[in-house]
């Protein structure tokens, strides 16, 4: 149990050995560490107030709805629409994230009109190998 003399001395870091106490000096958090006094949590190793990480790219919303659409474009019904849908939001959001680069997402940009023109790729494939299916048929 701490006693009153415990209080009283001042708080070191543990060492290597319990006996000896560390005396290496704590860093104090200054005022400018916190955005505001309330808050107690440091600025510092923030990602600029983005809850995400910066992995979501929700300032490219072109970019990130090429990707959804590329990737929802592998199901087979979907793909005729969503294909496309993907190439040309891909390209709108690769532009717009050359053109500004705080807005990030050109990895989903490249995603989205990757899987968007496989997508168109396979579904010309498929109609005609139909084509030449139906005419080899005849």
């Amino acid at each position: 149990m701490p006693t009153d003399e415990d209080e009283d001395r001042p708080r070191t870091r543990r060492s290597e050995s319990a006996d000896e106490p560390d005396e290496r000096p704590r860093r104090r958090r200054d005022e400018d560490d916190y955005e505001d006094p309330g808050d107690r949590r440091p600025r510092r190793g923030r990602k600029g107030g983005d809850a995400t990480g910066g992995l979501i790219p929700y300032k490219n919303a072109k970019a990130l709805a090429s990707y959804y659409c590329g990737v929802f474009a592998l199901i087979p019904c979907l793909g005729a629409i969503l294909g496309p849908i993907a190439l040309v939001l891909g390209f709108m959001g690769l532009a717009h994230a050359n053109k500004m680069p705080e807005s990030k997402g050109k990895a989903h940009a490249i995603v989205g009109i990757v899987l968007g023109g496989l997508v168109i790729l396979g579904h010309i494939a498929a109609v005609a190998m139909m084509g030449l299916g139906a005419a080899r048929g005849q």
